[in-house]
């Protein structure tokens, strides 16, 4: 009941396209790029300060792991304090952080500023993707969360390609100012969004008294997202590194070619999810991503835009597709946490993925790196599969 009231009227319509959709993709894309213009920079900032490829993933890592602690706080204050306070908060406390990195003069206070904008992101982006599914029209969720997620391909098409370039003509200073103004941006824009109010939960007491830290309903569809997102702490971690090892340029073509292929599928996967279900997306979708690692280990500029190709189409499905399933069963009053849930075990898969594959590239090399990427893959497919066996059994049961 705190926050200005969204016309219940407007609400009940099944346009996606009005003035608060539009202004939740701008911050979104806003808050996106100034995130992905520091993930293939920050290991080459770790380097010049003297890192080696364990302090690189321990750097990357820490961020989504402080990211992951705070969503379980940030979907309750969604629930009991609004929409509006937990996104502006988010993005001004990652606004902040990123803008400092540049004045970190050791590892140790860059470490320490990465939990700080953990906590921002962690914030910002359980907020974001919360508000996203208030403005969309229930029967076109997965569609609305399709193009949402645009937004934040729209960033990774352009972001690490131009914070690549960036740092080959400025400082890694100005970098991270720019960064900055971008999350600023993302601010003027939040605050021209209308709210929808927060309902009374007469639960909601009982629930902050308990260890209230998840969603039970999205649990399956996050199991998976975290196999899957493994997969991106290896990538965007340490393909930069890897590919300047073997000589092989066009990194910054890799991610514009990858973002491309997401886009083009979100123009389509969200309306299949909202006709057919995962069953038509999860396992050709995934069996992509594995081939995209597959190729990414055996890099020549031509074999690396392939697998760039395989990896956004695969990606740029699943992860829509298992967002909208981790709220489709969900009371409208927890979807707060049910995006918290879900971006929880996607902040751990990345966090997992960058800190055990900078040991692994450590021990044994790059190339490890994606064979492991495609086994936690081939995992995501057989606990789906699994998942799937356990929901038809229960619903022949249901019929007798």
């Amino acid at each position: 009941m705190r926050e200005s009231l969204v016309d219940e009227r407007v609400r009940g319509t099944d346009k996606i396209w009005t003035r608060d959709f539009i202004m939740i993709c701008l911050a979104n894309m806003c808050i996106f790029m100034g995130f992905q213009m520091t993930m293939p920079t920050l290991p080459l900032f770790v380097e010049q300060l003297g890192g080696d490829d364990r302090l690189v993933g321990a750097v990357l890592g820490i961020f989504t792991f402080s990211a992951l602690l705070v969503r379980p706080i940030a979907g309750r204050l969604l629930e009991t304090k609004g929409r509006r306070i937990v996104f502006s908060a988010g993005l001004a406390i990652f606004a902040l952080s990123v803008g400092s990195f540049g004045f970190m003069g050791s590892i140790g206070l860059l470490f320490m500023m990465r939990i700080v904008q953990g906590v921002g992101w962690g914030f910002s982006s359980t907020a974001s993707g919360t508000i996203a599914s208030d403005i969309i029209p229930a029967k076109r969720r997965g569609e609305g969360m399709g193009y949402y997620g645009l937004s934040g391909n729209l960033a990774l098409a352009f972001g690490p390609s131009l914070g690549l370039f960036l740092v080959t003509v400025i400082p890694f200073q100005e970098l991270f100012l720019i960064c900055s103004l971008l999350g600023l941006f993302a601010i003027i824009a939040a605050s021209l969004i209308r709210y929808q109010k927060v309902e009374s939960d007469p639960s909601a007491a009982v629930r902050a008294k308990r260890f209230d830290i998840y969603e039970k309903s999205a649990l399956q569809p996050s199991l998976l997202i975290f196999f899957i997102s493994v997969t991106f702490g290896g990538i965007a971690t340490f393909l930069p590194l890897y590919t300047a090892e073997k000589g092989v340029g066009g990194i910054q073509w890799y991610f514009l070619v990858y973002a491309m292929a997401l886009m083009v599928t979100r123009l389509f996967a969200g309306r299949l999810y909202d006709r057919r279900g995962h069953r038509a997306i999860f396992v050709p979708s995934t069996l992509l991503i594995m081939a995209g690692m597959l190729l990414a280990w055996m890099p020549s500029e031509a074999v690396l835009y392939i697998a760039a190709v395989l990896y956004g189409f695969g990606f740029g499905s699943v992860q829509p597709a298992l967002q909208a399933w981790s709220i489709e069963k969900t009371a409208p009053n927890r979807k707060a946490m049910a995006n918290a849930t879900y971006f929880s075990f996607f902040d751990l898969g990345v966090g997992i993925g960058a800190i055990v594959f900078g040991q692994i590239s450590f021990l044994f090399g790059y190339r490890s790196i994606y064979i492991t990427a495609a086994a936690s893959i081939f995992i995501s497919m057989i606990v789906y599969l699994c998942i799937i066996r356990s929901e038809d059994k229960l619903k022949s049961m249901e019929r007798r």
